[in-house]
């Protein structure tokens, strides 16, 4: 008898999270309102009271972070490479031009000793990426960002309760960006929010949301509409109140892999920091793709994140050469971590790596 398919994530929508909709849905007001208000000030708990602004997806974040920041046109911010597309398209779309460092092939961030390199005249910014669920190596980061007076923007999309000797992912810079997608650690089914330190620019954002007004009609900038709905809101409050328990979940999850694979090159956490493990990701030696497609035909779940340098894609088609992101490229794989999965299916997952693996 063929064995049910483990998915690589797996949304939890609970009985809690249908109430909470319907509420919205019999109180006739769905647009943004009282819920993402409510979910802008609960989701400010977890980030060590900064200002929070609920925005339409994760990409949106970034985008508003940077433009509140004063991030344009001429201005240089540097990203890592290793990353999902958003992170270089949120710069590109403000005007100004990512530049690309490396990363450190231990953690997958990018790789502090590298950025100073990078620094030019019209540097403005650094933004960080939390790949994964584990924070960079936010002190070194600090200190070099205050000793050239660069803004920092952490992409904490996947780094939901994360942190560095206790303080939150999202709290080391002048803003930072989470999104609710689906497969993240929590959801809003779609949604993202931008966690400020300073009120001025929270204020701005709020602007650049809502065609530019905080009051009907009374537009003061050129704005967009991305405002999150009441009922996305919902969503994301309700999860919210479990995203401790899952990331306990993950993490245990992921040190039962770790403990259990062989021969391959398990996730690194440094001492001191919390990994929430959006993703639990693998190095393999060699024939990754093939060895993924053999995951897949036992029924295991699994995904490149992610398969492409971002300075090659056609959008910005750099030159560069940045070997340890090429290295990642070719041979990360991520594998079920989610909070849903019985041990049964966790020991099926490294049984099936490990006898795989073997074969390569």
């Amino acid at each position: 008898m063929r064995k049910k398919p483990i998915p690589i994530a797996k949304p939890i929508i609970s009985r809690d999270v249908r109430k909470a909709v319907n509420k919205v849905l019999r109180s006739g007001n769905l647009t943004q309102g009282p819920e993402v208000a409510a979910f802008e000030r609960e989701f400010s708990q977890f980030v060590n009271e900064r200002e929070c602004v609920a925005v339409n997806s994760g990409t949106s974040a970034l985008h508003l972070a940077l433009l509140s920041l004063g991030i344009g046109t001429g201005d240089e911010v540097i990203i890592p490479s290793f990353t999902f597309a958003a992170t270089a398209n949120s710069v590109a779309l403000t005007g100004a031009k990512p530049v690309f460092v490396d990363i450190d092939i231990k953690t997958y961030n990018m790789d502090p000793n590298l950025i100073e390199n990078a620094i030019t005249p019209s540097t403005k910014a650094i933004q960080v990426v939390h790949l994964y669920g584990l924070p960079a190596d936010m002190t070194k980061i600090v200190e070099i960002a205050k000793r050239h007076n660069l803004l920092i923007i952490e992409d904490a999309a996947q780094a939901h309760n994360a942190a560095i000797n206790g303080q939150p992912a999202g709290t080391f810079g002048d803003a930072a960006a989470f999104s609710f997608y689906p497969t993240k650690n929590m959801t809003s089914g779609e949604g993202g929010m931008i966690v400020f330190k300073d009120k001025d620019a929270a204020r701005l954002a709020r602007l650049y949301r809502n065609q530019g007004m905080e009051k009907r009609y009374q537009n003061e900038i050129v704005g967009f509409n991305l405002r999150m709905t009441d009922i996305h809101a919902a969503i994301g409050r309700t999860q919210l109140k479990h995203l401790s328990k899952w990331s306990r979940k993950r993490q245990d999850n992921a040190m039962t892999l770790s403990c259990q694979l062989q021969n391959v090159v398990t996730p690194f956490t440094p001492a001191g920091f919390s990994h929430v493990f959006h993703q639990y990701t693998i190095r393999v030696p060699k024939n990754r793709d093939a060895f993924a497609d053999s995951l897949s035909q036992a029924g295991i779940g699994n995904s490149v994140y992610y398969p492409t340098q971002v300075h090659k894609l056609p959008s910005f088609n750099s030159p560069i050469f940045l070997p340890q992101t090429q290295l990642a490229t070719e041979t990360v794989l991520s594998l079920p971590v989610h909070p849903s999965l019985s041990k049964q299916e966790l020991r099926r997952v490294s049984n099936s790596v490990n006898s795989l693996v073997g074969q390569l």
